[in-house]
């Protein structure tokens, strides 16, 4: 069986995993990945952009080989590399995550209980929830839905798309890195910088795939092409931007504004300003199921991509 077919089928195994089960419940290697990750900041940090790159070197690195290493071990052999394929899709995508986390704070939301959707949503985003009334609540759960589109399922397609299994392992690695070590604090201003630079590379494409496929499956695609276009650029992520702005358009919401990280305070622009109104409780279902539609489409593009690379390749 030619490489391409084994990434179509296997990824698509690996999604269907993720759909009906959700992540793995125990040894999740994301989760070994971010421990590792953990031990090797303790002997590495240093106040200096130097040593940070080298954190991100060894980390992102030897997750990478080692997934290139095992894939050369079942080449030749149809039946495990496909297997090998579905258990690192189900492994680096977080799409049923994603939705169960963003409904638990809809539905906390719903019943009006304030306290339990902030006590929820750190599950969800490193936004400070005691400085978010009910529609800030709301509105960071729409946010990080569409960004996580992005960041935990269809980034990772692509990658996966381009480069197998190590493509997968190595794109869910560096996205890793960048929530671990790629924020704007004090410690991580200069040792995250390597990470948060790669991440934003990294993340060029799945997002770009994102933005457009929202714009299809959203139901509101001139809305959705108008804020992308208009928007997007304002933001001070390069990919979160255009994720963002076509969730905005094509749910006909407002996103952006005043946020607070660790009592940090941002100010960010509006998104879908013009014709979008205040976000609502019922906006966070619509916005996981847009994230469900991307998601399978993504699965198709990348898939049909990686089929038209072989076949050019042949």
């Amino acid at each position: 069986m030619r490489a391409d077919r084994v990434f179509a089928y296997g990824a698509a195994a690996g999604l269907i995993g993720d759909l009906l089960l959700g992540d793995p419940r125990r040894g999740h290697p994301v989760a070994g990945f971010g421990r590792a990750a953990a031990r090797a900041e303790d002997l590495l940090w240093r106040d200096h952009r130097g040593w940070g790159a080298l954190h991100t070197l060894v980390c992102a690195g030897g997750a990478g080989g080692a997934a290139a290493l095992t894939a050369r071990a079942v080449r030749g052999r149809p039946a495990l590399a496909v297997a090998l394929t579905a258990a690192a899709t189900w492994s680096v995508v977080g799409g049923t995550s994603l939705a169960r986390e963003a409904r638990a704070v809809g539905g906390a939301l719903a019943a009006g209980d304030i306290e339990a959707a902030r006590e929820r949503l750190p599950h969800l985003c490193g936004r400070d929830p005691q400085a978010l009334d009910g529609p800030g609540l709301a509105r960071a759960v729409v946010e990080s839905v569409a960004e996580n589109t992005s960041d935990a399922v269809v980034g990772a397609l692509v990658w996966g798309a381009i480069g197998g299994v190590p493509g997968l392992v190595g794109f869910r690695a560096v996205n890793t890195l960048d929530a671990m070590v790629g924020h704007r604090s004090p410690r991580y201003l200069r040792y995250g910088w390597a990470s948060a630079r790669l991440d934003d590379l990294a993340g060029w494409p799945g997002a770009r795939l994102t933005a457009a496929l929202a714009v299809a499956a959203g139901g509101r695609p001139r809305e959705a092409a108008r804020v992308w276009r208009s928007d997007a650029g304002r933001h001070p992520s390069p990919n979160a931007g255009p994720v963002e702005a076509s969730f905005a358009g094509a749910l006909g919401v407002r996103l952006g504004g005043t946020l607070a990280y660790g009592g940090r305070v941002e100010h960010r622009p509006v998104l879908g300003g013009e014709h979008g109104r205040e976000v609502r409780v019922t906006d966070i279902e619509r916005a996981v199921r847009l994230s469900r539609r991307v998601s399978v489409l993504a699965l198709a593009v990348c898939a049909a991509g990686r089929i038209a690379m072989g076949r050019r390749a042949g």
